[in-house]
């Protein structure tokens, strides 16, 4: 197996740099500032154990691989950045290429199956960062994710027990799944409170505004019929697997939606968390009103350029 990594950002730098590091060919696609870091100095992974560069080929678009059998796809960008990504793939690659979402949100399997009939699915539970162009940091040791994988919608095949059993090899915890998708809806639920962080800094989590958005989240999972992992299965596969810790003496600042305030990259994921129950409710006839105002102004500051933390959470209180 080669593995494209098709976004080379936190999570995907972080696991085509594991995979590389442990043995597996790797190619990373990456654009802008990040492909030009990569390209001149390598890739810089960062733990709690170790600081590795790894010189590893990078390209700006998929039409620049020559594409082999047994190529592997893993899809690391933000969602709303899916659709266009797929497009200039399926132009190259080949058609029965296996594509692999490593994404947020539960969006992206629908979009790729559009195009491709390979597609798989996984959950992802792994703490990164990338704010510094060639920089990524890891922030769980030793085990840097839990990266379950199933066939979309609900399947398990020999490519998905492969792959498992790669990243298992890179410092992963990983297991075949073919419910893959009850899981990724239980961390949709989970990532209901990135946009509070994002919006109200840190100190945001903490507050009941979070247990509010997922309590919209879990009504309107269930007047749609969809099944997700229950807390208690999503507590026990996880364990203490994941152990977080100072990383080049600095702590985790924030999670995605924080990071990509902080970049100012002016493009958020809200649309596809908090949105994707918006859009539930207003199906189901499920009031949304935290998730609403959460997915909106998310979406204003990243659109403004604000920082993370720019609003005091009396302000985006007094909105409901």
């Amino acid at each position: 197996m080669r593995f494209v990594i098709f976004g080379a950002g936190g999570v995907g730098g972080v696991i085509g740099g594991r995979l590389a590091e442990f043995g597996h060919a790797v190619i990373l696609i990456a654009r802008g500032p990040q492909y030009t870091a990569i390209q001149e100095h390598g890739l810089r992974v960062e733990s709690q154990e170790r600081i590795v560069t790894l010189r590893l080929p990078v390209v700006e678009h998929p039409s620049e691989i020559d594409w082999q059998s047994g190529d592997i796809v893993f899809l690391t960008m933000k969602t709303q950045d899916t659709s266009a990504a797929l497009q200039n793939l399926v132009d190259v690659a080949p058609a029965d290429i296996p594509v692999i979402s490593v994404q947020n949100g539960v969006e992206n399997e629908r979009i790729a199956l559009r195009l491709f009939h390979r597609v798989y699915g996984v959950c992802v539970m792994c703490p990164t960062n990338f704010v510094t162009p060639g920089v990524v940091q890891a922030w769980s040791s030793p085990v840097t994710g839990i990266l379950d994988i199933g066939c979309f919608p609900d399947a398990v095949d020999e490519t998905a027990r492969n792959v498992a059993a790669a990243l298992r090899t890179s410092t992963f915890h990983s297991e075949p799944r073919p419910d893959i998708m009850r899981w990724k809806y239980n961390k949709l639920l989970m990532n209901l409170g990135n946009a509070v962080d994002a919006i109200c800094g840190l100190k945001g989590r903490s507050n009941p505004l979070v247990a509010d958005a997922r309590r919209e989240g879990v009504k309107c999972l269930n007047a749609a019929g969809i099944p997700f992992a229950s807390d208690e299965e999503e507590a026990e596969r996880r364990g203490d697997l994941l152990r977080l810790g100072p990383v080049a003496g600095q702590t985790r600042p924030g999670g995605s939606s924080w990071q990509s305030l902080q970049r100012q990259t002016r493009n958020i994921e809200a649309d596809y968390l908090n949105g994707e129950i918006v859009m539930l409710g207003r199906m189901y006839g499920i009031p949304t009103p935290v998730n609403a105002v959460l997915q909106r102004l998310a979406n204003q500051m990243s659109r403004e350029g604000k920082p993370p933390g720019s609003m005091r959470m009396e302000e985006v209180l007094a909105l409901l």
